[in-house]
């Protein structure tokens, strides 16, 4: 029984397989589809009614996968004990995942609590959509890039907070006696250089010295060459990826489609 479910749940190219990850997929594209539809004001009763109903469907189909994917968490995430595998998946990228796509529909039953905090909680729904991450190898891809990367990321991160800092530093001294409004403090000179060497930049605070004009100048001017680390990162982390995988098909003999990253029979 336990192989049968793996068989659906896991297995890579089988029929069933495909046709799971099929209908999971649309479901969870539906449901994005759904979250937008439910920000619609005044809507008619009859839909509102088909929202809820859709959403009952859609918690019971993912709360059965997830109660599924624990009873087979043996085969996937193998551990000493049945309890050690179970907490491997639920503490797993994927399984923490599923548990916040669901959660939020039985949370207002389990605590009480007003409706703001409800509403609030209710915007996990959305979180759903990262489970297309599971059933898209591209994406899968992605994630092994980062994971492998991350060392040059938090390179990347902390150059980055290093320039922020500087930057809302210097501008802050050279701004402040001229702006004492958009300049207040640190904190605001710091909006100032996120939206300056971001792609923001939403000019609602703008250097009016020379100096700030300068500093503003050059901030800008790294900033593009900033953000573009962390893309150069990942394609190139990818296009390793890509060729590694495809080296390995040809020893094996097999095909990886080009678009979705699946391996063809």
């Amino acid at each position: 029984m336990k192989a049968k479910i793996y068989n659906i749940l896991e297995k890579e190219g089988s029929v069933s397989n495909r046709i799971f990850e099929f209908f999971i997929v649309t479901l969870i594209l539906l449901n994005v589809l759904a979250i937008g539809l439910d920000t619609i004001r005044n809507l008619e009763p009859r839909v509102v009614l088909l929202l809820r109903i859709f959403e009952a469907f859609s918690i019971i189909i993912f709360s059965i996968e997830y109660l599924l994917r624990i009873y087979i968490s043996e085969l996937t995430h193998p551990a000493r004990t049945k309890l050690g595998s179970a907490l491997r998946f639920m503490f797993s990228f994927f399984g923490l995942v599923d548990l916040i796509a669901i959660l939020p529909f039985y949370i207002p039953y389990i605590i009480k609590a007003d409706l703001r905090f409800v509403r609030i909680f209710r915007l996990f729904r959305f979180f759903r959509i990262f489970k297309l991450s599971r059933y898209n190898r591209t994406l899968q891809m992605i994630w092994d890039v980062i994971r492998e990367k991350k060392s040059e990321f938090i390179m990347t991160f902390f150059i980055s907070l290093l320039l922020l800092l500087v930057s809302a530093f210097l501008m802050y001294y050279v701004e402040n006696p001229v702006q004492p409004d958009k300049f207040r403090n640190i904190f605001s000179s710091l909006w100032w250089a996120v939206s300056t060497l971001t792609p923001l930049g939403y000019g609602d605070v703008a250097p009016v010295t020379t100096p700030g004009k300068v500093i503003s100048a050059i901030v800008a001017i790294i900033g593009i060459g900033l953000i573009a680390l962390p893309t150069g990162i990942i394609s190139a982390g990818f296009i390793d990826k890509i060729s590694s995988r495809n080296k390995e098909d040809r020893k094996e003999g097999t095909k990886v489609c080009p678009h979705c990253g699946k391996r063809l029979e």
